[in-house]
């Protein structure tokens, strides 16, 4: 099978052509949050759906195409932080919680969204 490696340059046009228009760290453009939707001062940071330390794994290899694996979310840094928080095992978050509608179906997830939400 031939593998194909992604840096930095290739790496973020793959996955900005994946998801909606996002902003990198240092954007003045501002995007909201794709799970409590909120548009925060430090703006957003991209979450891999599937962890990068997953991607070498076999079982990922078998399970979903390079693109997929690519896949990022613009996240506010509060919901980031919590998702790897409530689900500190990457293999975890990589197999169970891969899509934004798995992650909102975590009960904590959930709860700390609907919170955060509320939050300026």
């Amino acid at each position: 099978m031939n593998c194909l490696l992604l840096t930095g340059a290739d790496h973020k046009s793959i996955s900005e052509n994946l998801t909606q228009p996002t902003m990198s760290k240092k954007s003045s453009t501002q995007v909201a949050c794709r799970l409590c939707q909120r548009l925060t001062k430090s703006g957003t940071t991209e979450h891999h759906l599937i962890p990068r330390t997953c991607h070498k794994n076999k079982w990922f290899k078998k399970n979903f195409t390079r693109t997929q694996m690519a896949q990022t979310i613009s996240v506010c840094r509060d919901c980031h932080r919590e998702i790897h928080n409530l689900i500190p095992k990457e293999k975890e978050l990589g197999r169970n919680f891969n899509t934004v509608d798995k992650l909102l179906e975590h009960q904590e997830i959930e709860k700390f969204v609907q919170w955060v939400a509320g939050q300026k």
